[in-house]
């Protein structure tokens, strides 16, 4: 039978075309249209915008500091996160400052549906229930988007967020099913056309776990987890926390969990050839922790609630593609799930992702103008990776249709611009998922600043609305106000007793608030003691006390931000032939060449150029202005 040949017709004329609907796609079309962009999401089904396929949460380490900046700069994900929360809880609470991260259970199918309406609801957006096939291209730069319909959506920007869909398989033990995540369809004509474009194009693997019967669970042999109360909320528009409605639970696995992972590890697909593609490093298979880590006698298993509406339970800590009788057997043998029915199994997902490398820091790519990535699609891991890389690639195609100047984070000014930095400077061969290590400047980077660091920038580029702005100078008057307020002097009489209560030597003078702060000495105790304070929130009250209490390291920090961007100000021209510049190695010329760095500091971060190499670009420079 001859194929016929699929008719194309003119479904919509846009600015801007959103190829794909999960975080990424949902912050990338709200940037566009929120800044006066005509814009067109494409999804390849209603059902799955912003879902949840794998944990039912948002935030985390690192990734809570993600989401509050996200907001700070006029993002949706803190918003909608904070209205779907099951439970919300402080992350590092025993840590410093700088690594503590929000994260909330949520409710997976009323994040689906809020987001949605969010988005049905915006000025200047259309959705369309489609699959693309094709970028459209004309004399270098992008000029529309084909579906496998044969409809065409003219654009001079597209931003592909197309997530784990891409040849999307899922594989479980020796069943491999053309598949995207929880069954919905995968996306099966656009690769070729990416390739065809010129993208450098390879598989990734990631996995998810089983769901279970929350009836079936015996929670009695589980410690509880609750959610936090006296904490505040993602989003900097909210003034108190999301109600905590449902615990979650911990239990662990044990000898026995690891000696049915060992006895069936030539039923694995991870180790018996099926699944050759790249997993996560630090989101690993229970097959993988096992096996890697063979001298623990057990590993941590957490059980959420997937929604209010279900009674489904998400099993954290024991993704598997295992078979399913392999399945049921580990569930089985952790405590407390010895009779759990299992109503969804376990699966990794295969698909098809990109080369950073080939991408500028705006996210555009280097050989097609108007074509921008974010997300999965970039080799990342994780929704609110993808949400922040779908924010900044929705606000730079907006900024470029506009006429205006691209917009940027360096490392010290944001988590996304570390992220950023690190996919395009240095790439990624697995999927990347943002730590607070990765991060150099991470005190000046704390979450609760976040709006400190970022609003105004937001504002400048016209997604932070006149409300957010409103709301931002009001916390930080507060701020400032309290700051001072903490300058407030104790009579000497009424401080010595106190500080002597914490080891303290009685002061020969008064001693103000922040003096005791820098003691060490919290500040709730001062505000008990001396009953000052209590009009301020939360969230003012903890962050002036970091700034009094870790005020000499962040004047280092500072200094050594003003120090790197000496380096970033240094600006390298984009059409030099670094494989003509006499003294770089072999190997500095070929990664400089492919990567293409804006300024010295990228390029000193780039994988295979060492500090001689930039020392020679700085002489070069030099000689070159003169």
């Amino acid at each position: 039978m001859t194929k016929k040949t699929i008719p194309e017709f003119l479904e919509y004329a846009a600015e801007a075309v959103v190829v794909g609907a999960g975080h990424a796609g949902c912050e990338a079309a709200l940037a566009l249209a929120r800044t006066g962009i005509n814009t067109a999401l494409l999804t390849l089904n209603l059902d799955s915008i912003a879902f949840l396929p794998c944990n039912p949460s948002i935030g985390g380490t690192a990734k809570g500091h993600l989401v509050r900046e996200i907001d700070a700069l006029g993002g949706e994900m803190g918003i909608v996160a904070d209205k779907t929360a099951l439970q919300i809880r402080m992350l590092n609470v025993g840590k410093g400052a700088a690594v503590q991260s929000l994260r909330a259970q949520s409710d997976k199918n009323a994040y689906h549906r809020e987001m949605k309406r969010v988005l049905e609801n915006t000025k200047n957006l259309r959705i369309i229930q489609a699959e693309a096939s094709e970028i459209l291209v004309e004399n270098g730069k992008c000029a529309g988007v084909k579906t496998t319909y044969g409809g065409i959506i003219t654009c001079k920007a597209v931003v592909l967020c197309t997530g784990v869909y891409l040849n999307g398989e899922t594989i479980t033990g020796h069943v491999i099913a053309k598949s995207g995540p929880n069954g919905f369809a995968p996306a099966n004509h656009l690769t070729e056309s990416l390739v065809k474009l010129g993208f450098n194009v390879r598989r990734f693997k990631t996995g998810t776990p089983a769901r279970i019967d929350g009836r079936t669970i015996d929670y009695s042999k589980c410690e509880i987890q609750n959610g936090d109360t006296d904490i505040y909320p993602f989003s900097f528009m909210h003034d108190t926390p999301p109600e905590n409605k449902l615990p979650c639970y911990l239990t662990y696995t044990n000898l026995t969990t690891h000696q049915i992972i060992m006895q069936n590890l030539d039923r694995s697909p991870l180790y018996d050839g099926t699944i050759l593609s790249t997993g996560p490093r630090y989101c690993p298979s229970i097959e993988t922790k096992v096996v890697r880590f063979k001298d623990k006698e057990r590993h941590q298993i957490f059980i959420e609630p997937e929604g209010a509406d279900t009674l489904e339970m998400y099993v954290q800590g024991m993704s598997t593609s295992m078979p399913h009788d392999v399945q049921r057997q580990m569930y089985a043998s952790v405590a407390g799930l010895e009779n759990a029915d299992i109503v969804r199994y376990g699966y990794a997902i295969e698909y098809d992702c990109i080369d950073t490398l080939d991408v500028l820091p705006t996210l555009e790519f280097k050989k097609v103008e108007g074509v921008y990535t974010a997300g999965q699609i970039n080799g990342t891991s994780g929704y609110e990776e993808a949400a922040a890389q779908g924010l900044m690639a929705g606000l730079n195609a907006s900024l470029k249709l506009r006429g205006l100047p691209p917009f940027t984070l360096r490392r010290d000014e944001a988590y996304i611009g570390v992220l950023i930095d690190d996919l395009v400077t240095k790439g990624t061969d697995e999927p990347y998922r943002m730590m607070t290590s990765r991060a150099e400047h991470r005190i000046c980077l704390r979450q609760d600043n976040a709006d400190f660091r970022l609003t105004e920038k937001g504002l400048e580029v016209g997604l932070v609305t006149k409300e957010r702005y409103e709301k931002y100078l009001q916390r930080k008057a507060k701020y400032e106000e309290l700051l001072s307020a903490l300058q407030t002097k104790v009579p000497q009489k009424d401080a010595a007793p106190f500080l002597e209560i914490y080891g303290y030597a009685a002061p020969s003078g008064s001693v103000s608030y922040a003096d005791m702060i820098k003691r060490s000495i919290p500040l709730k105790d001062i505000m008990t003691q001396y009953g000052v304070f209590s009009e301020y929130k939360k969230d003012i009250l903890e962050t002036a006390e970091i700034t009094v209490k870790y005020e000499g390291y962040l004047k280092q920090g500072l200094e050594l931000i003003e120090r790197a961007k000496r380096l970033e100000d240094k600006l390298l021209p984009p059409d030099v032939d670094y494989s003509e510049i006499k003294g770089l190695r072999l190997e500095a010329q070929e990664k400089l060449n492919r990567v293409r760095p804006f300024n010295l500091g990228q390029a000193g971060r780039i994988s295979g150029v060492n500090p001689a190499d930039v020392s020679v670009l700085m002489v070069w420079l030099a000689t070159r202005n003169n």
